[in-house]
């Protein structure tokens, strides 16, 4: 039988790992509403990316406060250790991916006033693959999936895959017409972006390993 010093522990516990799940649905809404801004060259959408940024910000900052009372007060060995610390990791990577999201509406706003020369391809894939990887990467976290979080992490490779095809585009386009340099650059600058936020996914996937296994394991090259 618990103790109710145990039962409380175990009740932060939980509520912790809640708002972090929360803190990556956020993340993923910021990501979407970002390419969408870039899509439809909508600033109002890109200035709602803002607006998430600074709930995943305060939630970040909660989340630390509480783990780290909980750490200082409770004492907690082994597992439970393991777990507070992989979640004041994960959430510094959720708080990364919600920088880039900010980042991608910017370049977003400044290319609201003017059609894009090409459609988007390539950005709206690696958005929709980064969404997957944090709803993948956060449904591991919960009921600590090894193979799920495993999948996040081997879907960087496509991340990976888009990005160069995009890059390389990019790369053709300036050299038919030198005039396209500047939004080119902006599209790159976003396709960076994404890619750097699927890096960070798969800390994420390298800290829930680490939290179920005690192995500290790159599982990405």
């Amino acid at each position: 039988m618990s103790t109710p010093i145990r039962h409380s522990f175990d009740e932060q516990l939980a509520a912790l790992q809640q708002d972090v799940v929360r803190m990556g649905s956020l993340a993923a809404d910021a990501v979407q509403k970002a390419v969408d801004a870039l899509a439809q060259r909508d600033v109002a959408l890109a200035e709602q990316v803002m607006q998430i940024e600074n709930q995943i910000d305060a939630l970040n900052l909660d989340i630390e406060s509480r783990a780290t009372q909980l750490l200082a007060l409770q004492q907690p060995m082994a597992r439970d250790l393991r777990t507070i610390a992989g979640v004041l990791r994960i959430i510094t990577d959720i708080e990364r991916i919600g920088d880039y999201a900010v980042d991608t509406s910017r370049q977003a706003r400044e290319l609201a006033d003017r059609p894009l020369f090409k459609p988007l391809v390539d950005i709206p894939r690696m958005a929709h693959l980064i969404q997957k990887m944090l709803h993948d990467s956060m449904t591991a976290f919960v009921h600590r999936d090894l193979d799920l979080a495993m999948q996040a992490v081997l879907q960087d490779d496509e991340v990976d895959h888009a990005y160069r095809s995009l890059h390389d585009e990019l790369v053709e386009y300036i050299q038919r017409d030198p005039g396209l340099t500047a939004q080119a650059i902006s599209l790159l600058l976003i396709g960076v972006y994404l890619e750097r936020m699927a890096d960070h996914v798969t800390n994420i996937g390298e800290r829930i390993w680490y939290m179920e296994t005690g192995e500290l394991k790159e599982l990405h090259e």
